[in-house]
C-alpha cells in the first residue's frame, strides 16, 4: 500500500529556506546545514525536506500544498511575520480556499483549506 509521506525540494540557500519554512510553522527535525534539512508537519505524519543544489530545475518548477483548517487566521499571522503573498485567500470553483506565495527559491506554495473536498469532492469518481 502506497502512502505519500515525504517530499524533498531543492534549494540554493538552505539557511534562508529553513527560516522561511519554520516561519510557516513546520518543525525542524534534522539539521544537516548547509546541505540538508528535514521538517515534520505540525499535523499528520508527513515530513518535508530541502536539499542543497548548485542550480534550480528549469521550467514551471514545484508546487507545494499545505492545508490548514484556519487558513485566514494563518495567513494573517504569517503576514504579521513578514511573509509576502502573491494572492490572498480566495474561494475557488473546485471548492478549495487558497492563498499563493513563493519560497526563497521561487517554489510555488499554496496554503489552502479543502476539508472533505480534497478527497471527496462532489464530482469524485467511484
Amino acid at each position: 500500500m502506497l502512502n505519500l509521506n515525504q517530499i524533498t525540494i531543492p534549494s540554493l540557500d538552505l539557511e534562508k529556506s529553513v527560516l522561511f519554512y519554520k516561519t510557516l510553522g513546520l518543525h525542524l527535525i534534522v539539521d544537516a546545514l548547509p546541505r540538508y534539512a528535514r521538517f515534520e508537519c505540525p499535523d499528520g505524519d508527513s515530513t518535508f525536506s530541502i536539499h542543497k543544489v548548485d542550480e534550480l530545475p528549469k521550467g514551471n518548477g514545484i508546487t507545494i500544498y499545505f492545508e490548514d483548517d484556519n487558513l485566514d487566521e494563518l495567513i494573517a499571522n504569517l503576514k504579521e511575520k513578514g511573509i509576502t503573498f502573491t494572492s490572498n485567500p480566495e474561494d475557488k470553483s473546485w471548492l478549495w480556499r487558497e492563498a499563493h506565495l513563493q519560497d526563497p527559491d521561487g517554489n510555488h506554495i499554496i496554503l489552502y483549506h479543502a476539508g472533505e473536498n480534497r478527497k471527496d469532492p462532489p464530482w469524485r469518481i467511484e
